[in-house]
Parts: C-alpha cells; structure tokens; sequence
C-alpha cells in the first residue's frame, strides 16, 4: 500500500521572465531525504523573441540535478564546463564550496519558436562534503539504466535502485526514477527503496488506497516509503527520496549549508564579487536580491 502523509501542489513562482512550478521547499514538508529544492518548468512555449537567460549566478553545499523533458539549455559555468543539455539527459553540478552557473537557450535556437520543459532540483551535500572542490558531470541518456516491468517503463536517473546505479555520481543514498506507462498499471516498489519517499506526477494520474491524485501534484509517503500504486494510462511519474541528512539545512536565495556562517559569507563574496567568473561571460552578474529591496 501507499499511505499518504501530505498532498503538495505545485505553486507557481516567477524566475526572471520565466514561471516555474515550485514543489519543494514547502512549509510543512522543507526536504524529502536529501532532496531540498524542486522546481517544474514549463512546459513553455518560447517565440523568437524570447529565450531563457539565466545569468551568471552562485551555489554552495549542493548539487543541481537538471532533467529536460522538451527543448534544450546550454550550461556554463566557472570551472570551464560548457555543454548543451537535451531531453533525457542529465546535467549534474556539484557546487561543494562554490560554482557559478548560467543556463540559456542555444545560440541556434535563439531566433526559433522553441518549447521548454523539464525538471530543475537541488540535492543537499552530506556535511562532510559540503565545502569540497565543485565539479560538472553530464550523462547521456543511453547510459541511464532503462527496464520494463509489465506494462511499465522505469528509468533510474540517479542514485541506486532495483539492484541497478546510475551513472550520476551521488554523494548519498538518494533515488530517482522515472516511470511511465500508456495502459493502466500496478506498480509495485515493495522493498526497494530506502529513507523517505516522494512521487510526483507530470502527466495523467495515480490511484493509491482507493483514493485518486492528479498532474502536478507531489504525494509524500506517511511511511517513508511507496510500496504500491496503481498508474493510470498515458501517465508519467518521478519516484525521488533516500536518506535524510542528520543535520537541518538552511537556505538562502541559491545557497544551502547546515551552517548559517558558510552562507553569510558566500553571500559577501557574491555581493563583493569575489567567486570565480565563467569563461566569456565575466560581465554578467545577477546581484543578490536584497540589493533590489527598498
């Protein structure tokens, strides 16, 4: 069974010219195992006129998990990495004790109609790790475990599940699956998946304890853990969670730490200019946002 502890909907939220669905952090549920931010993008249409420009801007103590189901946003950042993303593909960034990153449209795509979608989400470093040197690995979507099981189609995108690993390089016990079907399913996960446990449906619906739940809706298991639930047909989920970290984690505004300090002074060295630049976009800052407060 699927008992469920909470029903989070999406609330949309504003980044730059660009509406989002935002699901975590929510105020009564702040992480789902090391999972501390999740946003839904789109989908959205983009005419000629408009493109995503994400500018240079910072992290520190996570990782950025970047999943595409439509359209296409090239990353930069400041050690040197620059590399288009696709759909089903998967750009994982480490920011450990500080990277800066911008995300826009291909320059070939800048004078085209374009659709974007796609999933935009942070995972917290263990404590240990949370000042270690930044790295940027992309995968392939070939080299992501892909299996059936009945009528349906599971794809691991992160972490360790059903007795396979992803190819993306986890810094703690997590999860993420991608599971889809065209006919209505049972989907069992009875015993295999650890910690906490959330699934959030993109597209058509999910039967659980008799009860029946929508797009973008984010259900969080009251036991820590999905076992069992029905699928409907043409639908599209993401099973995420693991291990929740022992210490609490803050935000703020791009930086998460279990220490208050760490933030602060990331926050100075942001506003005073002082992480490193991206290659070829020196020039482009997006300020902290308390400088726009009056």
């Amino acid at each position: 069974m699927f008992t469920i502890q909470m029903i989070i909907e999406e609330r949309a939220t504003q980044i730059g010219n660009f509406m989002v669905g935002r699901l975590l952090p929510f105020r009564q549920k702040r992480m789902i195992g090391p999972f501390a931010f999740i946003d839904h993008m789109g989908p959205t249409k983009l005419s000629e006129r408009d493109n995503l420009d994400v500018l240079a801007h910072p992290h520190i103590g996570l990782s950025t998990l970047t999943y595409l189901f439509e359209g296409s946003i090239m990353h930069r950042d400041s050690i040197g990495s620059a590399l288009e993303i696709k759909p089903g593909e998967v750009n994982w960034m480490t920011a450990g004790k500080g990277i800066v990153h911008s995300e826009k449209t291909p320059e070939y795509l800048r004078q085209s109609a374009k659709v974007l979608h796609g999933l935009q989400i942070w995972v917290a470093l263990p404590k240990h790790l949370e000042q270690m040197e930044p790295s940027f690995v992309h995968v392939k979507k070939e080299d992501l475990p892909t299996w059936q099981e009945g009528k349906a189609m599971f794809t691991l995108i992160a972490g360790k599940a059903f007795q396979r690993e992803s190819a993306v390089p986890v810094y703690s016990p997590l999860y993420m699956i991608e599971i889809k079907s065209s006919e209505r399913t049972v989907v069992s996960l009875e015993d295999e998946l650890l910690g906490e446990s959330g699934l959030y449906i993109l597209e058509g619906g999910v039967e659980a304890e008799g009860n029946q739940y929508g797009a973008k809706q984010l259900l969080v298991s009251q036991e820590n853990r999905i076992c069992q639930f029905t699928l409907e047909a043409n639908s599209s989920v993401y099973v995420f969670g693991g291990e929740p970290l022992e210490e609490e984690r803050f935000i703020d505004w791009n930086f998460v730490s279990s220490d208050k300090s760490l933030i602060d002074k990331a926050k100075e060295d942001w506003i005073q200019q002082r992480f490193a630049k991206i290659p070829g976009e020196e020039n482009e800052y997006v300020p902290y946002p308390s400088l726009h407060k009056k």
